[in-house]
């Protein structure tokens, strides 16, 4: 008789085999869809090596993004929405996952397992909540249960809180991922990635781990997205048409960029919890702006992402022969990145298709990868950053 259930028996299996067919989810604070990423693995831990079979962005309607902006970065949520929440987006994301798999033909039983990142609500690092009872806080919901029920997959979720556990911050996660996918010897790298908030990994020439960083550096197109909801009625600034119709606002730039967080140090988390259209509202006020026009508006919030990101870089890193490589919504952004090649001159900035990811596919990638390490990697000692295995099994049946 096996000292093992069938679950664990059929997880020992996945784990042992050479190639896994595995899942990432991800569904980012735009609310602007699920990403989801098909990926084959083999190794793990530096040695990874990994293939984007497919992958699709699979948009949200407008009565699911209303459901989840009731409860979403807000201190005060109705709790039984937030309830009924865990189940239903899981159902509903499980949902999407077997559309995205007749779609590409492939059948579930060929998927070893999915990695859900879920949909964050609320994000509350000490830092930002100052409570001195209490530790890093996050909440991600879309449990990983109803996935694995319905879509009959082995699915690993809710990544974040081992790594607050392990006295993290809970995020950015990205770090583990990059190490192994984008460190190359030699040469100087920067991972930016730039969803709802920013963020970077920065991968030094000589390898040496105590010398990687990982953060967020400010807003990424949280702000913009909300003012083009806000003023426009539109969800983002496609080809940053209202950006570049407006003009920037160097006076509330300025207020903008003076904000506290800037001046934290690195590592350091943050999310819409903090970067809102409240926030603008008192910078616009304490600079005398609350009459700029919505177009010259959208202008300076476009340049703040911008500046937020290439001031850290420069107060942080070399920027002589750096080579940047551009993730997220952002990197579609030609506002933003023509900013950053303005202000980094010296760096050499492309997008992560130069390395082979796919930049709207990276971090479901990432999860996906983290669920590869999940089953079969062991933790990895980068710098200060918690040497953990993170996520949580959920078995089919």
């Amino acid at each position: 008789m096996s000292p093992f259930n069938s679950n664990l028996q059929k997880l020992f299996i996945i784990a042992q085999k050479d190639e896994k067919t595995g899942i990432g989810l991800m569904s980012g604070t735009s609310l602007d869809g699920l990403d989801i990423a098909l990926c084959r693995f083999s190794g793990n831990g530096l040695a990874t090596k990994f293939k984007l079979l497919d992958f699709i962005t699979i948009h949200y309607p407008g009565d699911f993004k209303t459901a989840i902006k009731q409860v979403f970065a807000q201190r005060h949520a109705d709790l039984e929405q937030v309830c009924l929440l865990n189940e239903y987006i899981g159902t509903y994301h499980a949902g999407l996952v077997l559309q995205a798999l007749a779609e590409w033909n492939i059948k579930a039983a060929e998927v070893d397992f999915i990695a859900s990142h879920g949909q964050t609500i609320y994000h509350a690092p000490k830092r930002l909540h100052g409570r001195a009872d209490y530790s890093n806080g996050t909440l991600q919901i879309g449990d990983g249960d109803h996935i694995a029920v319905k879509t009959g997959i082995l699915t690993i979720s809710d990544f974040r809180q081992k790594h607050i556990a392990a006295h993290g911050e809970g995020a950015p996660l990205a770090l583990y991922g990059d190490v192994i996918l984008g460190s190359k010897p030699g040469e100087n790298r920067l991972l930016l990635n730039i969803g709802g908030i920013a963020n970077l990994t920065y991968l030094p020439a000589d390898g040496d781990y105590k010398n990687i960083l990982c953060t967020d550096v400010g807003p990424g197109n949280t702000l913009i997205d909300a003012a083009c909801r806000e003023y426009f009625g539109k969800p983002y600034d496609e080809d940053s048409r209202i950006a570049y119709s407006g003009k920037v606002n160097e006076v509330l730039l300025s207020e903008l960029l003076n904000h506290p967080f800037f001046k934290e140090d690195a590592p350091k988390t943050t999310g819409p919890e903090l970067f809102n259209l409240e926030m603008v509202k008192y910078a616009k006020q304490r600079s005398g702006t609350v009459n700029i026009s919505p177009e010259d508006l959208i202008s300076t919030l476009s340049a703040f992402t911008a500046m937020a990101i290439s001031d850290f870089i420069v107060q942080h890193f070399e920027v002589i022969g750096l080579r940047v490589f551009v993730s997220g919504g952002g990197a579609r952004n030609p506002f933003i990145v023509n900013k950053l090649k303005e202000t980094l001159p010296n760096a050499a900035i492309n997008n992560t298709g130069a390395l082979g990811i796919d930049p709207d596919a990276k971090e479901a990638i990432l999860f996906a990868l983290l669920g590869n390490e999940a089953l079969c990697g062991e933790p990895m000692s980068i710098g200060d950053n918690p040497a953990i295995l993170m996520g949580k099994f959920s078995f089919p049946e």
